[in-house]
This record gives structure tokens, sequence and C-alpha cells, in this order.
């Protein structure tokens, strides 16, 4: 499937795939929080456009623009034309500097980096349908508390994701009885025995589980009790790189939008 990322400036944010790491995970006692494999995936589901320039915005807790003073912190005199406050009520938006299309019957999810809490304000999530839409979409964040917030140079401040329209609506959940299906007890079982000994393994400091750290079913795309391995189990994202299509010495330079997006 393609992405169609049209740039509307000679020089837009940079478009990479989401970063997997994050700093609160590299904190935890031996990095633990990576053995989590869906936040892993999660980390990586998408896109990030990361922030050309470092800014300072500072709140006073008011409902109009005026109340938010955003400064570029290497002194660079446009920075209107990437960030600013259109919507007051302490919401902040950003300029993707792309006009993306994607192919009939998908969407693009907006939303700031997963699982990167951010203090003092947080990202407002859009679903656009981007396989028609001939204008930009903008990314908003709106301001949690008075005071200051910083985005750095390179910080990502958006992330976009493809969705296909409609599969949600197509969705029927159902609640099912878990013992009127007698094989998936079984494994339901076999996992929770399993999980139960490795903790009371690690409690008493048994050598071997303490050596072990950390059971990977999981991870393995593998049952407890089976040596089968999910064929189409995924344990880590591969997202291509952009590549630049454009010929240099002849970008389009488009006027910076001038409505409020969405």
């Amino acid at each position: 499937m393609k992405l169609e990322c049209y740039a509307l400036i000679p020089e837009p944010p940079a478009l990479v795939p989401a970063r997997t790491t994050r700093k609160w995970m590299d904190e935890t006692g031996d990095r633990f929080a990576y053995r989590c494999l869906p936040l892993n995936i999660a980390n990586g589901y998408g896109w990030e456009i990361l922030s050309p320039h470092g800014f300072s915005i500072r709140w006073n807790g008011g409902q109009n623009a005026r109340d938010i003073q955003i400064t570029a912190l290497d002194g660079y005199p446009h920075l209107s034309h990437f960030v600013i406050s259109h919507f007051n009520h302490g919401v902040v938006t950003f300029h993707t500097g792309y006009l993306f299309r994607t192919e009939p019957g998908w969407d693009l999810l907006a939303s700031g980096p997963t699982n990167e809490p951010k203090d003092g304000i947080a990202p407002l999530t859009g679903v656009i349908e981007t396989d028609w839409l001939p204008f930009p979409f903008t990314m908003n964040w709106r301001l949690t508390r008075p005071g200051e917030v910083r985005f750095e140079k390179g910080e990502p401040f958006c992330l976009i994701t493809p969705l296909q329209r409609g599969v949600l609506e197509a969705t029927e959940p159902e609640i099912l009885d878990i013992n009127e299906y007698p094989e998936l007890v079984r494994e339901y079982q076999a996992w929770n025995k399993s999980r139960t000994e490795f903790l009371e393994k690690l409690k008493t400091h048994d050598e071997e589980t303490v050596k072990q750290a950390w059971q990977r079913f999981y991870f393995k795309g593998q049952a407890p009790g089976s040596d089968t391995r999910i064929p189409y189990h995924s344990s880590k994202m591969r997202l291509a790189v952009p590549v630049d299509k454009r010929q240099k010495k002849s970008a389009p330079r488009v006027q910076k939008p001038e409505g409020r997006g969405s």
C-alpha cells in the first residue's frame, strides 16, 4: 500500500518510522519494560513527524489565544508558520507540512507518540479521511496546566497510522462463556498454571527461574506447553523509511495554510 506525503513547503518536518524506545522504559530496572511486547509494538505503530525547531509554550490558564506564548528556543523568526494557538482554550496547533493521501477506503489516525506521556500537555487524537481530502490536517495538543512546556528540536509531535475505514463498524463483539470451549479452557489453564508456578519460584529465589527472569511465551508467539509458533506473530515493527521523490531544484513553494485546519 502507498502512503503519499505531498510536501507543502520546501523543507517540511522530518517524517520517520516511529521509535520503539522510550526514556521512561530505558530507566526501568534492567529495562524490564521492554519485555512487554505489546508496548514495543505500539511504540512503533506508525510514522512520526518531528519538530523542526525547539520551542517553549507558556500558558497562564486563560481561554484566549493571547494567554498562550510560544517562543522559539533557537530564535527562529517564523515559528508561527509551524505552531500556533488557533482554537484558544489551551489548544496548540501544529502544521505537519504535508498533504497526505491514502489509498481508497483508508484513513489516517493522527495522535501523539504512544506510551510517552508529556507533563503539562496532551495530544488530541483525530481520524481523517485522507483518501479524498484535498487539504492538510493539523495536529493539536491541549495544555493541561498553567506554566511552561517545551518541545525539543527533533521531538515527535504527531504519529500517523493508516486505518481501514469500516472495519470497526463491521466488528460485532460477542461475550461468551469460556467453559463452553474446552480447548481454550485447557490452553488458558496451562498458561495460568505456568505463570503461577513461575511467580512462586521467583519469590523463593529459585536459581533457574531467577536466571530466566521472565517468561517469553508471547514474545515467541508460542502458547505454554506447545512447541508450535504462530507463523504470523509479529515481534518487531519494520516500517519503510519515506523516500523523497521530489526534484530538489523545483520543489513547490505552497503558501502556508491560513485556515484553522481540522
